[in-house]
């Protein structure tokens, strides 16, 4: 065989091994490219306590916690947001899923460290809790020395403790206070970040918006002033970057919904506020549809082409109705 020869069937060879490698990759990108589906918390907490008929108050909640935080960990492809490798590099849709619930997490953990373990300002905060915390809210890019995912389970494993210790009837230092203003503090973040999501979303067609920053106050001033008419549009790069993690915000929070209306029932049915709770988890349900298009479409508002984040925005926005709603029934007596 001369060199020529030999020369060309090295280069099919690679060229073979290349193409084999490519479609290798597309393949996995497939496969890992998929949400996780809605688990059902109360299943989920029996699962955990062993298939004890009975939980303690907070137990659902917490459960909760842990099977979120490890299905963001454990699902299709591992954890993708601080990979540096082919194919999870070149993904953005399932790191910014991951990102909304990471979000919702990490506003949860600190809920429960400073209001649902603690009785008044004055208590001692849970040693498992002061863990779990700050874990959460390690960097979420980071892939070694250490990596996320080791950080984040470190979070998952004080929950564990801290769930232990508040199932024990012989540990009276854990505990989960089941009132309606501890509640109330956490919706409230919950509402900004619904707020905050349904806006971004809103700004993928580009709105010219009223400046309402002081509104409401005669008194009230900023750092730098703004023009009364302010121009908002999402860059086209981070469309479906905004779409995705409002996805996975959503999924966290039908969970955390669903085991808030399980451990906060008597509060909820007192105050008259369960079908509140239970609209706000249809809202957020209907975010988790099939997006049946390859991609996130961007089309004007009534033009011919849908705008996948202006519907997505219209559910977001009537949660965070119902959440406000839901704080108001709180606050009454």
């Amino acid at each position: 065989m001369s060199i020529l020869e030999e020369n060309k069937s090295l280069a099919k060879s690679v060229a073979a091994a290349v193409l084999f490698i490519i479609i290798f990759l597309l393949v996995l990108m497939f496969y890992w490219d998929s949400e996780p589906d809605i688990f059902d918390v109360q299943k989920q907490s029996q699962y955990q306590n062993k298939g004890s008929a009975e939980f303690v108050t907070g137990y659902v909640t917490t459960a909760t916690m842990i099977e979120v935080a490890e299905t963001l960990l454990n699902k299709r492809g591992g954890y993708l947001s601080n990979d540096i490798m082919p194919p999870g590099i070149f993904m953005d849709n399932i790191p910014s899923w991951e990102f909304g619930v990471l979000t919702q997490m990490r506003d949860l953990a600190r809920a429960m460290r400073n209001d649902f373990s603690r009785s008044q300002t004055q208590s001692v905060e849970d040693k498992d809790l002061m863990t779990a915390d700050p874990q959460f809210h390690f960097d979420s890019e980071s892939w070694m020395l250490p990596a996320t995912e080791r950080e984040y389970q470190k979070g998952i494993d004080a929950l564990n403790k801290y769930l232990n210790r508040l199932s024990d009837p012989n540990e009276q230092n854990a505990q989960f206070f089941a009132r309606a203003d501890n509640l109330r503090d956490w919706l409230a973040i919950v509402e900004k970040r619904l707020g905050s999501l349904s806006q971004r979303l809103s700004a993928s067609v580009g709105q010219a918006r009223v400046n309402t920053d002081l509104e409401g106050d005669a008194e009230a001033t900023q750092s730098t002033i703004k023009a009364d008419i302010v121009e908002v549009k999402t860059p086209w790069l981070e469309i479906d970057d905004n779409f995705y993690e409002a996805r996975g915000t959503c999924w966290a929070l039908i969970h955390f919904m669903q085991a808030i209306e399980y451990d906060l029932h008597d509060v909820l049915k007192k105050k008259n506020a369960l079908v509140s709770l239970r609209q706000i988890r249809r809202e957020l349900e209907a975010t988790q549809d099939i997006v049946w298009s390859p991609m996130i479409l961007n089309g004007t508002g009534f033009g011919f082409v849908a705008n996948h984040s202006l519907v997505m925005a219209s559910y977001i926005s009537s949660a965070n109705a119902a959440v406000i709603d839901l704080r108001n029934l709180l606050e009454q007596g």
